[in-house]
């Protein structure tokens, strides 16, 4: 028989060893060494998994088509808007998430929805077909035509699909499906590995729309190895914390659309509901004439979106004042602190400043830097914002206001809403004035400060 080559790869940062050791040379990371079989030397044929693959066919690039390709809608608008209009053949899609956050339950819709008109396959492998079953009752789902399996063995998994020919497939989950071909424990490195790079090589293979759920480490990041995003063409994370009813879902990576597009689900008795206007949802709670609070316009993909952003500056009780940032960078809310303080004359080195995204949408552009700064000027001085008044704009270290992409488009969807005020920067003032809306530009931080 062939000797069977084996490697030690560590899960933290990809480097591999010929045996195994407790701490990682490279990252220094102790007990994330697992083991890969490499296959074994000198065999004649590749391991057969249950299908036939396609041969391999050479193009040149003039004789290619350029039509685009028909996408398959969900039915779920917010979930195709995240995925770029809808899934695509022959496409890998990782799905993650926090336990209890909806993973499951939303692609139980998708499926069941999807169903009607594909043949679709839900393969569980944490869930036994029974538990499926009274979900999918529970929340008033079809179950005539969607295709159940329960099944951890990836071998048994590729059959199955190669005799039933489903469109699109559903892994439930990732990290519990095992190869024959590796002694590892399922979860581990080296069969998250083999076991993504084979459904993925089917779906290529056969166009197959391939959707994987994912855990998640207790930092928030994907679990497994790293080269698992880059197998993939589309990394989703649905974000949402247990005691909060609405769910975000977001594009990490995605091959086919905008990156960070973002789609807002509510949490019901019925599964997830579409939040059509999500900004309507996050300024629901927003008290009038309450100091330490703004409202900023957001660009998530390709939508804006607005949302409160609330400071507190309190006296600090400590030697070294606390800053707290919950849905926002902590060291960008350190950096923009010293900057109102060198070019906005407000110093609060002194206090503990704590900020917060409400609505537990999480913020990732520096278009709210503005809006941030806004917000602890109103806390500090105990003074409210004005009424109707929105602001958005990123904030250099030398106290100028730099533009930020989306601008015509922010001030419109503020104005969609109600409000008659908007300071932006000065690159992002709109060529034609936009009904309902006073746009006030401005270069630097402190004429900002003068205007309020």
């Amino acid at each position: 028989m062939p000797k069977t080559k084996t490697a030690y790869v560590c899960s933290d940062c990809g480097s591999d060893y010929s045996k195994w050791q407790g701490q990682c040379a490279d990252c220094g990371a102790w007990n994330t060494l697992s083991e890969l079989r490499l296959g074994a030397v000198g065999a004649g044929k590749p391991r057969d998994v249950g299908y036939a693959g396609a041969q391999a066919v050479v193009a040149s690039l003039k004789t290619i088509g350029l039509e685009e390709t028909r996408r398959i809608e969900t039915g779920l608008a917010e979930f195709d808007r995240v995925l770029g209009g809808g899934l695509v053949p022959g496409s890998a899609v990782l799905i993650g998430g926090q336990p209890g956050a909806g993973k499951s339950t939303l692609l139980l819709q998708v499926t069941s929805k999807v169903a009607a008109q594909h043949n679709t396959l839900y393969v569980t492998g944490e869930e036994s077909l029974q538990q499926v079953a009274l979900r999918a009752r529970r929340l008033g789902l079809s179950p005539d035509s969607l295709q159940l399996m329960a099944e951890t063995s990836v071998e048994s998994v590729l059959k199955a699909a190669a005799t039933h020919n489903p469109r699109i497939i559903v892994i439930d989950s990732i990290q519990v499906m095992h190869t024959d071909t590796l002694q590892a424990a399922a979860g581990s490195v080296s069969q998250v590995r083999e076991c993504a790079a084979a459904i993925t090589r089917f779906a290529k293979q056969t166009e197959t729309v391939v959707l994987l759920v994912g855990h998640v480490t207790k930092d928030g990041s994907l679990a497994g190895p790293k080269v698992l995003e880059h197998m993939i063409d589309c990394s989703l994370l649905l974000e949402g914390a247990a005691d909060n009813r609405f769910r975000t879902l977001r594009g990490q990576k995605n091959r086919f659309g905008a990156a960070n597009e973002l789609g807002v689900f509510a949490m019901t008795e019925q599964g997830m509901r579409e939040v059509k206007n999500p900004s309507a949802i996050f300024l629901s709670g927003a008290a009038a004439d309450s100091p330490g609070s703004c409202v900023a316009v957001l660009w998530e993909g390709s939508r804006a979106l607005l949302v409160e952003i609330q400071a507190l500056v309190d006296e600090s009780q400590a030697s070294n004042p606390r800053r707290v940032a919950v849905g926002l960078e902590q060291n960008r809310l350190a950096m923009l602190l010293a900057v109102l303080h060198r070019h906005g004359g407000v110093a609060v080195g002194a206090a503990d400043v704590f900020a917060n995204a409400v609505g537990g949408v999480k913020v990732l552009e520096t278009g709210v830097d503005l809006a941030l700064l806004l917000a602890v000027v109103s806390s500090f001085r105990d003074s409210s914002l004005p009424q109707g008044l929105v602001v958005f704009g990123e904030v250099g270290l030398s106290g100028e206001l730099r533009p930020v992409p989306g601008g015509q488009e922010r001030i419109a969807e503020a104005a969609k809403h109600g409000f008659t005020r908007a300071i932006v920067p000065f690159a992002n003032q709109p060529k034609q004035a936009i009904s309902g809306i006073k746009v006030e530009a401005v270069k630097w931080l402190r004429e900002a400060l003068e205007l309020i």
